[in-house]
Protein backbone atom coordinates (compact mmCIF):
# COMPACT_ATOMS: atom_id res chain seq x y z
CA UNK A 1 0.00 0.00 0.00
CA UNK A 2 2.83 2.36 0.88
CA UNK A 3 4.54 1.62 -2.46
CA UNK A 4 1.33 2.40 -4.39
CA UNK A 5 0.91 5.68 -2.48
CA UNK A 6 4.56 6.61 -3.12
CA UNK A 7 4.19 5.91 -6.86
CA UNK A 8 1.03 8.01 -6.93
CA UNK A 9 2.75 10.95 -5.23
CA UNK A 10 5.73 10.70 -7.60
CA UNK A 11 3.46 10.59 -10.65
CA UNK A 12 1.51 13.62 -9.40
CA UNK A 13 4.76 15.50 -8.82
CA UNK A 14 6.05 14.65 -12.30
CA UNK A 15 2.77 15.67 -13.89
CA UNK A 16 2.74 18.97 -11.99
CA UNK A 17 6.27 19.79 -13.12
CA UNK A 18 5.81 18.65 -16.72
CA UNK A 19 2.69 20.78 -17.12
CA UNK A 20 4.97 23.84 -17.26
CA UNK A 21 8.53 22.79 -18.14
CA UNK A 22 10.89 24.78 -15.92
CA UNK A 23 14.24 24.51 -17.71
CA UNK A 24 13.09 24.69 -21.31
CA UNK A 25 12.80 28.43 -22.05
CA UNK A 26 15.52 30.97 -21.37
CA UNK A 27 15.44 34.71 -20.81
CA UNK A 28 15.27 36.18 -24.35
CA UNK A 29 17.76 38.93 -23.38
CA UNK A 30 21.25 38.80 -21.91
CA UNK A 31 20.37 41.20 -19.11
CA UNK A 32 18.58 40.89 -15.78
CA UNK A 33 14.85 40.88 -16.33
CA UNK A 34 13.23 44.15 -15.25
CA UNK A 35 9.59 44.54 -16.17
CA UNK A 36 7.51 47.52 -17.21
CA UNK A 37 4.47 45.29 -17.73
CA UNK A 38 3.35 41.92 -16.34
CA UNK A 39 1.19 39.16 -17.77
CA UNK A 40 -2.60 39.81 -17.81
CA UNK A 41 -2.02 43.35 -16.56
CA UNK A 42 -5.13 45.50 -17.05
CA UNK A 43 -4.88 47.70 -20.14
CA UNK A 44 -7.43 50.11 -21.61
CA UNK A 45 -9.24 47.54 -23.76
CA UNK A 46 -7.52 44.20 -23.15
CA UNK A 47 -5.40 42.06 -20.87
CA UNK A 48 -1.67 42.31 -21.51
CA UNK A 49 -0.59 39.13 -23.28
CA UNK A 50 3.01 38.82 -22.09
CA UNK A 51 5.93 40.40 -20.26
CA UNK A 52 7.21 43.85 -21.21
CA UNK A 53 10.95 43.64 -20.55
CA UNK A 54 12.90 46.86 -20.12
CA UNK A 55 15.89 47.30 -22.42
CA UNK A 56 17.82 49.91 -20.43
CA UNK A 57 16.09 52.75 -22.31
CA UNK A 58 17.80 51.87 -25.56
CA UNK A 59 17.29 49.86 -28.72
CA UNK A 60 19.46 47.26 -30.38
CA UNK A 61 19.91 44.67 -27.61
CA UNK A 62 20.35 41.12 -28.90
CA UNK A 63 17.17 39.05 -28.72
CA UNK A 64 17.75 35.30 -28.35
CA UNK A 65 15.54 32.31 -29.07
CA UNK A 66 13.99 31.13 -25.83
CA UNK A 67 14.48 27.56 -27.10
CA UNK A 68 15.06 25.72 -30.38
CA UNK A 69 12.28 25.57 -32.95
CA UNK A 70 11.29 27.17 -36.21
CA UNK A 71 10.04 30.62 -37.18
CA UNK A 72 6.34 29.99 -37.85
CA UNK A 73 5.24 33.58 -38.38
CA UNK A 74 6.73 37.00 -39.04
CA UNK A 75 4.58 40.10 -38.95
CA UNK A 76 5.56 43.66 -39.78
CA UNK A 77 2.93 46.32 -39.09
CA UNK A 78 2.69 50.02 -38.36
CA UNK A 79 0.80 49.40 -35.12
CA UNK A 80 0.40 46.57 -32.60
CA UNK A 81 3.61 44.60 -32.08
CA UNK A 82 5.40 46.39 -34.93
CA UNK A 83 8.08 43.98 -36.09
CA UNK A 84 7.39 40.61 -34.46
CA UNK A 85 8.67 37.02 -34.67
CA UNK A 86 6.77 33.89 -33.65
CA UNK A 87 8.75 30.70 -32.96
CA UNK A 88 7.07 27.32 -32.58
CA UNK A 89 8.93 24.82 -30.38
CA UNK A 90 8.98 21.01 -30.37
CA UNK A 91 7.10 20.91 -27.05
CA UNK A 92 4.06 22.57 -28.68
CA UNK A 93 4.46 26.07 -27.25
CA UNK A 94 5.07 29.22 -29.28
CA UNK A 95 7.15 32.21 -28.15
CA UNK A 96 6.51 35.73 -29.43
CA UNK A 97 8.97 38.64 -29.60
CA UNK A 98 7.49 42.07 -30.34
CA UNK A 99 8.42 45.74 -30.99
CA UNK A 100 11.69 44.65 -32.60
CA UNK A 101 14.07 47.12 -34.23
CA UNK A 102 15.22 44.64 -36.87
CA UNK A 103 15.65 40.92 -37.45
CA UNK A 104 18.84 38.86 -37.63
CA UNK A 105 20.57 38.88 -41.00
CA UNK A 106 18.97 35.80 -42.56
CA UNK A 107 15.49 36.56 -41.21
CA UNK A 108 15.85 40.20 -42.28
CA UNK A 109 16.74 39.08 -45.80
CA UNK A 110 13.80 36.66 -45.87
CA UNK A 111 11.30 39.33 -44.87
CA UNK A 112 12.77 41.99 -47.18
CA UNK A 113 12.48 39.61 -50.10
CA UNK A 114 8.80 39.26 -49.19
CA UNK A 115 8.35 43.02 -48.83
CA UNK A 116 9.87 43.70 -52.25
CA UNK A 117 7.84 40.91 -53.82
CA UNK A 118 4.60 42.29 -52.36
CA UNK A 119 5.73 45.94 -52.66
CA UNK A 120 4.59 46.61 -49.10
CA UNK A 121 6.26 47.47 -45.81
CA UNK A 122 3.46 45.75 -43.89
CA UNK A 123 3.61 41.99 -44.45
CA UNK A 124 2.69 38.82 -42.61
CA UNK A 125 4.43 35.59 -43.54
CA UNK A 126 4.07 31.99 -42.35
CA UNK A 127 7.30 30.11 -43.20
CA UNK A 128 7.06 26.33 -43.40
CA UNK A 129 8.65 24.13 -40.75
CA UNK A 130 11.95 23.79 -42.62
CA UNK A 131 12.53 27.32 -43.93
CA UNK A 132 13.78 29.14 -40.84
CA UNK A 133 14.97 26.68 -38.22
CA UNK A 134 16.49 28.26 -35.11
CA UNK A 135 18.87 26.82 -32.55
CA UNK A 136 18.96 27.44 -28.79
CA UNK A 137 20.54 30.78 -27.84
CA UNK A 138 20.50 32.00 -31.45
CA UNK A 139 20.24 35.75 -32.00
CA UNK A 140 17.03 36.22 -33.98
CA UNK A 141 16.51 39.98 -33.69
CA UNK A 142 17.37 43.23 -31.94
CA UNK A 143 15.11 45.00 -29.46
CA UNK A 144 13.35 48.15 -30.54
CA UNK A 145 10.38 50.47 -30.23
CA UNK A 146 8.28 49.62 -33.30
CA UNK A 147 4.50 49.41 -33.49
CA UNK A 148 2.37 50.73 -30.64
CA UNK A 149 5.20 50.65 -28.14
CA UNK A 150 5.39 53.60 -25.75
CA UNK A 151 9.16 53.30 -25.36
CA UNK A 152 12.03 50.86 -26.03
CA UNK A 153 11.29 47.39 -24.64
CA UNK A 154 10.83 43.76 -25.65
CA UNK A 155 7.35 42.26 -25.54
CA UNK A 156 7.72 38.53 -24.81
CA UNK A 157 4.98 35.89 -24.83
CA UNK A 158 4.56 32.16 -24.44
CA UNK A 159 1.44 30.68 -26.04
CA UNK A 160 0.00 27.18 -25.78
CA UNK A 161 -0.98 25.03 -28.75
CA UNK A 162 -4.36 26.78 -28.87
CA UNK A 163 -2.68 30.18 -29.29
CA UNK A 164 -3.65 31.22 -25.75
CA UNK A 165 -1.05 33.41 -24.03
CA UNK A 166 0.21 32.12 -20.70
CA UNK A 167 2.25 33.74 -17.96
CA UNK A 168 5.93 33.15 -18.96
CA UNK A 169 6.82 33.00 -15.26
CA UNK A 170 5.03 29.64 -15.12
CA UNK A 171 7.95 28.29 -17.16
CA UNK A 172 10.73 29.53 -14.89
CA UNK A 173 11.29 32.96 -16.45
CA UNK A 174 12.42 34.64 -13.26
CA UNK A 175 11.93 38.22 -12.07
CA UNK A 176 13.09 39.39 -8.65
CA UNK A 177 10.06 40.27 -6.55
CA UNK A 178 9.96 40.36 -2.76
CA UNK A 179 7.32 43.08 -2.51
CA UNK A 180 3.71 42.31 -1.68
CA UNK A 181 0.92 43.83 -3.77
CA UNK A 182 -0.73 46.98 -2.50
CA UNK A 183 -4.31 48.19 -2.50
CA UNK A 184 -5.26 51.81 -3.14
CA UNK A 185 -9.05 51.62 -2.92
CA UNK A 186 -11.96 49.35 -1.94
CA UNK A 187 -15.62 49.68 -2.95
CA UNK A 188 -18.89 47.92 -2.19
CA UNK A 189 -21.68 47.39 -4.74
CA UNK A 190 -25.37 46.55 -4.32
CA UNK A 191 -26.44 43.68 -6.58
CA UNK A 192 -29.96 45.00 -7.00
CA UNK A 193 -32.38 47.68 -5.82
CA UNK A 194 -33.07 45.80 -2.58
CA UNK A 195 -29.48 45.91 -1.30
CA UNK A 196 -27.91 48.59 0.89
CA UNK A 197 -24.37 49.56 1.87
CA UNK A 198 -24.06 52.18 4.62
CA UNK A 199 -27.65 53.10 3.90
CA UNK A 200 -27.13 53.64 0.16
CA UNK A 201 -28.20 51.69 -2.88
CA UNK A 202 -25.17 52.62 -4.99
CA UNK A 203 -21.44 52.01 -5.31
CA UNK A 204 -19.87 53.09 -2.02
CA UNK A 205 -16.16 53.86 -1.42
CA UNK A 206 -14.88 52.26 1.78
CA UNK A 207 -12.29 53.73 4.13
CA UNK A 208 -9.08 51.74 3.82
CA UNK A 209 -6.89 51.49 6.93
CA UNK A 210 -3.28 50.31 6.27
CA UNK A 211 -1.83 48.02 8.95
CA UNK A 212 1.78 47.77 10.12
CA UNK A 213 1.91 44.25 8.69
CA UNK A 214 1.31 45.56 5.16
CA UNK A 215 -2.26 44.27 5.16
CA UNK A 216 -5.38 46.44 5.26
CA UNK A 217 -8.55 46.72 7.22
CA UNK A 218 -11.68 48.53 6.16
CA UNK A 219 -13.83 50.53 8.54
CA UNK A 220 -16.84 48.42 9.52
CA UNK A 221 -19.74 48.76 7.13
CA UNK A 222 -23.46 48.19 7.54
CA UNK A 223 -25.20 46.31 4.77
CA UNK A 224 -28.26 44.37 3.83
CA UNK A 225 -29.11 42.10 0.93
CA UNK A 226 -26.83 40.82 -1.84
CA UNK A 227 -23.69 42.87 -2.26
CA UNK A 228 -20.30 42.61 -3.96
CA UNK A 229 -16.92 44.29 -3.61
CA UNK A 230 -14.27 45.76 -5.86
CA UNK A 231 -10.62 46.69 -5.33
CA UNK A 232 -7.95 48.73 -7.01
CA UNK A 233 -4.69 46.85 -6.59
CA UNK A 234 -1.19 46.70 -8.10
CA UNK A 235 2.12 44.95 -7.66
CA UNK A 236 5.70 46.25 -7.80
CA UNK A 237 8.82 44.21 -8.51
CA UNK A 238 12.12 44.88 -6.75
CA UNK A 239 14.03 46.47 -9.63
CA UNK A 240 11.42 48.83 -11.10
CA UNK A 241 8.96 51.45 -9.82
CA UNK A 242 6.16 50.45 -12.22
CA UNK A 243 2.69 49.66 -10.90
CA UNK A 244 2.10 46.27 -12.49
CA UNK A 245 -0.69 43.70 -12.43
CA UNK A 246 -1.31 41.08 -9.75
CA UNK A 247 -1.37 37.33 -10.31
CA UNK A 248 -4.25 36.01 -8.22
CA UNK A 249 -7.18 37.35 -6.17
CA UNK A 250 -9.25 35.26 -3.75
CA UNK A 251 -12.24 36.30 -1.68
CA UNK A 252 -13.70 34.70 1.47
CA UNK A 253 -16.95 35.27 3.34
CA UNK A 254 -16.94 34.04 6.93
CA UNK A 255 -14.05 31.74 6.07
CA UNK A 256 -15.65 30.19 2.99
CA UNK A 257 -14.21 30.88 -0.44
CA UNK A 258 -16.46 33.15 -2.47
CA UNK A 259 -14.51 33.71 -5.69
CA UNK A 260 -11.05 33.36 -7.22
CA UNK A 261 -9.57 35.26 -10.18
CA UNK A 262 -6.47 33.54 -11.56
CA UNK A 263 -4.50 35.53 -14.13
CA UNK A 264 -2.65 32.51 -15.52
CA UNK A 265 -3.94 32.19 -19.08
CA UNK A 266 -6.64 33.64 -21.34
CA UNK A 267 -7.67 33.61 -24.98
CA UNK A 268 -7.44 36.63 -27.25
CA UNK A 269 -11.15 36.31 -28.03
CA UNK A 270 -12.05 36.95 -24.40
CA UNK A 271 -9.50 39.71 -23.77
CA UNK A 272 -11.90 42.45 -24.93
CA UNK A 273 -14.22 41.46 -22.08
CA UNK A 274 -11.90 43.18 -19.62
CA UNK A 275 -14.70 45.76 -19.68
CA UNK A 276 -16.76 43.27 -17.68
CA UNK A 277 -14.06 42.72 -15.07
CA UNK A 278 -13.45 46.39 -14.34
CA UNK A 279 -15.95 49.09 -13.38
CA UNK A 280 -16.06 50.66 -16.84
CA UNK A 281 -18.03 53.74 -15.83
CA UNK A 282 -15.57 54.55 -13.04
CA UNK A 283 -12.60 53.97 -15.33
CA UNK A 284 -13.91 56.35 -18.00
CA UNK A 285 -14.54 59.12 -15.48
CA UNK A 286 -11.66 58.62 -13.01
CA UNK A 287 -9.04 56.77 -15.11
CA UNK A 288 -8.67 54.15 -12.38
CA UNK A 289 -9.50 50.45 -12.77
CA UNK A 290 -11.62 48.87 -10.06
CA UNK A 291 -11.52 45.08 -10.35
CA UNK A 292 -14.99 43.77 -9.58
CA UNK A 293 -14.92 40.72 -7.31
CA UNK A 294 -18.28 39.48 -8.54
CA UNK A 295 -19.56 38.21 -11.87
CA UNK A 296 -22.36 39.96 -13.74
CA UNK A 297 -24.35 38.43 -16.58
CA UNK A 298 -22.77 38.15 -20.04
CA UNK A 299 -19.29 37.81 -18.56
CA UNK A 300 -17.48 35.06 -20.54
CA UNK A 301 -14.05 35.43 -18.91
CA UNK A 302 -12.31 32.14 -18.09
CA UNK A 303 -10.22 33.66 -15.29
CA UNK A 304 -12.72 32.76 -12.57
CA UNK A 305 -12.84 29.60 -10.46
CA UNK A 306 -14.14 28.43 -7.08
CA UNK A 307 -17.24 30.51 -7.68
CA UNK A 308 -19.95 30.75 -5.04
CA UNK A 309 -23.07 32.84 -5.85
CA UNK A 310 -21.04 34.64 -8.54
CA UNK A 311 -18.91 36.26 -5.84
CA UNK A 312 -21.79 38.11 -4.18
CA UNK A 313 -22.46 37.74 -0.46
CA UNK A 314 -25.85 37.76 1.24
CA UNK A 315 -26.04 39.93 4.35
CA UNK A 316 -28.97 39.42 6.70
CA UNK A 317 -30.27 41.70 9.42
CA UNK A 318 -28.61 41.64 12.85
CA UNK A 319 -25.60 39.58 11.77
CA UNK A 320 -21.86 40.12 12.06
CA UNK A 321 -19.71 38.83 9.23
CA UNK A 322 -16.21 39.17 7.81
CA UNK A 323 -15.30 39.46 4.15
CA UNK A 324 -11.65 38.99 3.23
CA UNK A 325 -9.64 39.51 0.05
CA UNK A 326 -6.25 37.93 -0.57
CA UNK A 327 -4.18 39.49 -3.38
CA UNK A 328 -1.04 37.66 -4.54
CA UNK A 329 1.74 38.26 -7.04
CA UNK A 330 3.37 35.43 -8.97
CA UNK A 331 6.13 34.98 -6.37
CA UNK A 332 3.56 34.31 -3.65
CA UNK A 333 3.89 37.66 -1.88
CA UNK A 334 0.43 38.41 -0.59
CA UNK A 335 -1.70 41.13 0.93
CA UNK A 336 -4.98 40.75 2.83
CA UNK A 337 -7.91 43.13 3.06
CA UNK A 338 -10.39 42.55 5.90
CA UNK A 339 -13.88 44.05 5.75
CA UNK A 340 -16.15 43.67 8.83
CA UNK A 341 -19.83 43.68 7.83
CA UNK A 342 -22.75 44.33 10.17
CA UNK A 343 -26.15 43.30 8.88
CA UNK A 344 -28.66 46.09 9.31
CA UNK A 345 -32.06 46.18 7.64
CA UNK A 346 -33.43 49.53 6.63
CA UNK A 347 -36.48 50.47 4.65
CA UNK A 348 -35.21 51.63 1.31
CA UNK A 349 -36.50 54.99 0.28
CA UNK A 350 -37.21 54.66 -3.39
CA UNK A 351 -35.78 57.69 -5.14
CA UNK A 352 -37.45 59.03 -8.23
CA UNK A 353 -35.84 57.58 -11.31
CA UNK A 354 -34.69 59.86 -14.11
CA UNK A 355 -37.18 60.46 -16.89
CA UNK A 356 -36.60 57.74 -19.46
CA UNK A 357 -39.25 59.00 -21.86
CA UNK A 358 -36.66 60.84 -23.93
CA UNK A 359 -34.22 57.93 -23.93
CA UNK A 360 -33.98 54.90 -26.19
CA UNK A 361 -33.94 51.39 -24.76
CA UNK A 362 -31.32 49.07 -26.27
CA UNK A 363 -31.76 45.39 -25.45
CA UNK A 364 -28.60 43.38 -25.01
CA UNK A 365 -30.01 40.33 -26.82
CA UNK A 366 -31.94 42.01 -29.65
CA UNK A 367 -31.15 44.05 -32.74
CA UNK A 368 -32.22 47.70 -32.48
CA UNK A 369 -32.09 50.50 -35.04
CA UNK A 370 -32.35 54.17 -34.05
CA UNK A 371 -33.25 56.74 -36.70
CA UNK A 372 -33.44 60.53 -36.89
CA UNK A 373 -33.12 62.88 -39.87
CA UNK A 374 -30.37 61.48 -42.12
CA UNK A 375 -28.80 59.24 -39.45
CA UNK A 376 -29.41 55.62 -38.46
CA UNK A 377 -27.54 53.70 -35.76
CA UNK A 378 -27.63 49.90 -35.74
CA UNK A 379 -27.12 47.87 -32.58
CA UNK A 380 -26.93 44.18 -33.36
CA UNK A 381 -27.63 41.48 -30.79
CA UNK A 382 -25.01 41.28 -27.99
CA UNK A 383 -23.58 44.73 -28.67
CA UNK A 384 -24.32 45.69 -25.06
CA UNK A 385 -23.81 43.58 -21.96
CA UNK A 386 -26.98 44.89 -20.29
CA UNK A 387 -30.28 46.36 -21.42
CA UNK A 388 -29.68 50.10 -21.24
CA UNK A 389 -31.48 53.38 -21.77
CA UNK A 390 -29.33 55.73 -23.83
CA UNK A 391 -29.55 59.30 -25.05
CA UNK A 392 -30.04 59.59 -28.80
CA UNK A 393 -30.36 62.95 -30.53
CA UNK A 394 -29.42 64.34 -33.93
CA UNK A 395 -28.92 68.08 -34.39
CA UNK A 396 -28.00 69.06 -37.93
CA UNK A 397 -25.17 66.63 -38.78
CA UNK A 398 -24.15 65.98 -35.16
CA UNK A 399 -25.14 62.75 -33.44
CA UNK A 400 -25.33 62.80 -29.66
CA UNK A 401 -25.16 59.15 -28.60
CA UNK A 402 -25.08 58.98 -24.81
CA UNK A 403 -21.85 59.24 -22.78
CA UNK A 404 -18.95 56.82 -22.94
CA UNK A 405 -19.71 55.11 -19.64
CA UNK A 406 -21.55 51.95 -20.75
CA UNK A 407 -19.29 49.04 -21.77
CA UNK A 408 -19.89 47.49 -25.20
CA UNK A 409 -19.02 44.00 -26.42
CA UNK A 410 -18.76 44.91 -30.10
CA UNK A 411 -19.28 47.72 -32.57
CA UNK A 412 -22.49 49.58 -33.22
CA UNK A 413 -22.75 51.14 -36.69
CA UNK A 414 -23.47 54.75 -37.61
CA UNK A 415 -24.88 55.48 -41.07
CA UNK A 416 -25.28 58.90 -42.69
CA UNK A 417 -27.36 59.38 -45.85
CA UNK A 418 -25.67 62.07 -47.98
CA UNK A 419 -28.36 62.14 -50.69
CA UNK A 420 -29.35 65.71 -49.85
CA UNK A 421 -25.89 66.91 -48.94
CA UNK A 422 -24.86 69.66 -51.35
CA UNK A 423 -21.11 69.90 -51.62
CA UNK A 424 -18.57 69.75 -54.40
CA UNK A 425 -16.36 67.76 -52.01
CA UNK A 426 -18.92 65.18 -50.94
CA UNK A 427 -16.40 62.40 -51.56
CA UNK A 428 -14.17 63.95 -48.87
CA UNK A 429 -16.78 63.74 -46.11
CA UNK A 430 -16.11 61.34 -43.25
CA UNK A 431 -17.54 60.44 -39.86
CA UNK A 432 -15.64 61.91 -36.93
CA UNK A 433 -15.87 61.49 -33.19
CA UNK A 434 -15.79 64.78 -31.31
CA UNK A 435 -13.52 64.87 -28.25
CA UNK A 436 -12.73 67.32 -25.50
CA UNK A 437 -14.01 70.72 -24.54
CA UNK A 438 -13.53 72.10 -28.05
CA UNK A 439 -15.05 68.99 -29.68
CA UNK A 440 -12.07 68.35 -31.90
CA UNK A 441 -12.94 65.89 -34.70
CA UNK A 442 -11.04 62.60 -34.91
CA UNK A 443 -11.36 60.35 -37.93
CA UNK A 444 -13.38 57.15 -37.53
CA UNK A 445 -12.77 54.55 -40.23
CA UNK A 446 -15.47 55.41 -42.76
CA UNK A 447 -16.85 53.25 -45.57
CA UNK A 448 -18.89 54.41 -48.58
CA UNK A 449 -21.65 52.70 -50.52
CA UNK A 450 -23.51 54.97 -52.88
CA UNK A 451 -24.89 57.89 -50.88
CA UNK A 452 -24.39 56.13 -47.56
CA UNK A 453 -21.28 56.48 -45.41
CA UNK A 454 -20.90 54.32 -42.32
CA UNK A 455 -18.53 53.73 -39.42
CA UNK A 456 -18.35 51.30 -36.53
CA UNK A 457 -17.44 52.17 -32.95
CA UNK A 458 -17.31 50.54 -29.51
CA UNK A 459 -17.67 53.81 -27.62
CA UNK A 460 -20.66 56.04 -27.05
CA UNK A 461 -20.13 59.76 -27.51
CA UNK A 462 -20.67 62.59 -29.97
CA UNK A 463 -20.20 61.99 -33.69
CA UNK A 464 -20.51 64.32 -36.66
CA UNK A 465 -19.81 64.72 -40.34
CA UNK A 466 -16.51 66.36 -41.16
CA UNK A 467 -14.72 67.17 -44.38
CA UNK A 468 -11.07 66.89 -45.33
CA UNK A 469 -9.84 68.54 -48.52
CA UNK A 470 -6.25 69.03 -47.37
CA UNK A 471 -3.66 66.70 -48.87
CA UNK A 472 -0.84 65.17 -46.78
CA UNK A 473 2.48 66.96 -46.47
CA UNK A 474 5.79 65.42 -47.58
CA UNK A 475 9.08 66.88 -46.33
CA UNK A 476 12.62 65.63 -47.06
CA UNK A 477 14.66 65.43 -43.86
CA UNK A 478 18.27 64.57 -44.67
CA UNK A 479 18.55 65.59 -48.33
CA UNK A 480 17.40 68.07 -50.94
CA UNK A 481 16.87 68.11 -54.68
CA UNK A 482 20.00 67.49 -56.79
CA UNK A 483 22.03 66.38 -53.77
CA UNK A 484 24.79 63.72 -53.77
CA UNK A 485 23.99 60.98 -51.26
CA UNK A 486 26.96 58.65 -51.81
CA UNK A 487 27.97 58.68 -48.14
CA UNK A 488 24.43 58.34 -46.81
CA UNK A 489 23.00 55.02 -45.63
CA UNK A 490 19.45 56.26 -45.15
CA UNK A 491 16.98 58.37 -47.08
CA UNK A 492 14.51 60.04 -44.72
CA UNK A 493 11.22 61.77 -45.47
CA UNK A 494 8.57 63.04 -43.04
CA UNK A 495 4.91 62.57 -44.01
CA UNK A 496 1.95 63.97 -42.14
CA UNK A 497 -1.82 64.40 -42.43
CA UNK A 498 -3.56 66.44 -39.79
CA UNK A 499 -7.23 65.51 -40.21
CA UNK A 500 -7.81 61.91 -41.30
CA UNK A 501 -4.32 60.39 -41.14
CA UNK A 502 -2.16 58.49 -43.61
CA UNK A 503 -3.87 55.66 -45.47
CA UNK A 504 -1.10 54.55 -47.83
CA UNK A 505 2.15 55.62 -49.43
CA UNK A 506 4.30 54.46 -52.33
CA UNK A 507 7.91 55.31 -53.14
CA UNK A 508 9.83 54.59 -56.35
CA UNK A 509 13.31 55.33 -57.65
CA UNK A 510 13.64 55.42 -61.43
CA UNK A 511 10.20 53.82 -61.63
CA UNK A 512 11.15 50.87 -59.38
CA UNK A 513 9.41 50.37 -56.01
CA UNK A 514 11.64 50.86 -52.96
CA UNK A 515 11.00 49.82 -49.38
CA UNK A 516 10.44 52.74 -47.03
CA UNK A 517 9.74 51.81 -43.43
CA UNK A 518 7.06 53.95 -41.78
CA UNK A 519 7.15 54.93 -38.11
CA UNK A 520 3.83 56.62 -37.32
CA UNK A 521 5.13 57.90 -33.97
CA UNK A 522 7.85 60.00 -35.63
CA UNK A 523 5.92 60.31 -38.94
CA UNK A 524 9.08 59.19 -40.71
CA UNK A 525 9.62 57.20 -43.89
CA UNK A 526 13.10 55.65 -44.11
CA UNK A 527 14.83 53.82 -46.95
CA UNK A 528 18.01 51.82 -46.30
CA UNK A 529 20.43 52.08 -49.23
CA UNK A 530 21.93 48.77 -48.03
CA UNK A 531 18.93 47.12 -49.67
CA UNK A 532 21.07 47.58 -52.81
CA UNK A 533 18.06 48.53 -54.94
CA UNK A 534 19.36 51.99 -55.85
CA UNK A 535 22.38 51.36 -58.11
CA UNK A 536 22.31 54.19 -60.68
CA UNK A 537 24.25 57.42 -60.42
CA UNK A 538 21.29 59.67 -61.25
CA UNK A 539 18.08 58.75 -59.45
CA UNK A 540 14.55 60.09 -59.75
CA UNK A 541 12.66 59.73 -56.48
CA UNK A 542 8.86 59.82 -56.44
CA UNK A 543 6.70 59.47 -53.33
CA UNK A 544 2.90 59.46 -53.36
CA UNK A 545 1.06 59.75 -50.02
CA UNK A 546 -2.71 59.38 -49.65
CA UNK A 547 -4.91 60.14 -46.64
CA UNK A 548 -8.01 58.27 -45.49
CA UNK A 549 -10.46 60.18 -47.69
CA UNK A 550 -8.34 59.99 -50.83
CA UNK A 551 -6.44 63.28 -50.85
CA UNK A 552 -2.99 62.66 -52.34
CA UNK A 553 0.32 64.48 -52.50
CA UNK A 554 3.28 63.74 -54.74
CA UNK A 555 6.90 64.55 -53.95
CA UNK A 556 9.61 64.33 -56.59
CA UNK A 557 13.34 64.93 -56.34
CA UNK A 558 16.59 63.96 -58.02
CA UNK A 559 19.58 62.65 -56.08
CA UNK A 560 22.96 61.19 -57.07
CA UNK A 561 25.03 58.27 -55.77
CA UNK A 562 28.34 56.74 -56.77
Amino acid sequence: MKKILLLFLISCSVYSQSEYPQDYFRNPLDITLVLSGTFAELRSSHFHGGLDIKTQRKQGLKVYTAAKGYVSRIKVSHFGYGKAIYITHPNGYTTVYGHLQKFSKRIEQYIKDCQYEKESFEVEMFPNTEELLVEPNEVIAYSGNTGSSGGPHLHFEIRDNQERPMNPMLFGIDVKDTKAPFVSAVYAYPKDENALINGKNERVPLRLIPQKTGDYEVEKITAYGNIGFGITSYDKQDLAPNNNGVSNIQTFFNGNKSLEIDFKRFSFDESKHIKRLIDYEYFKSKKSRIQKLFIQKNNPLSLYKNINDNGYIKVEDSTSSVYKVRIRDFKGNETWVTIPVKGKYKVIKKEAQGDASNKSLIYSDKTTTLEAENVTVNFYSNTLYDDSYIDFKVVSDTLHLHEDKIPLQKNFYINYDLSNYKSEHRDKIYIARLYGYYKKPYYVSTKRKGNIISAGSKEFGTYALAIDTIAPTIEPINFQDKKWLSKYRYLKVKIEDELTGISKYRATVNGKWILMEYDYKTKMLTHDFNDNIVRDTRNELKIIVTDNVGNSSTFEATFFRK
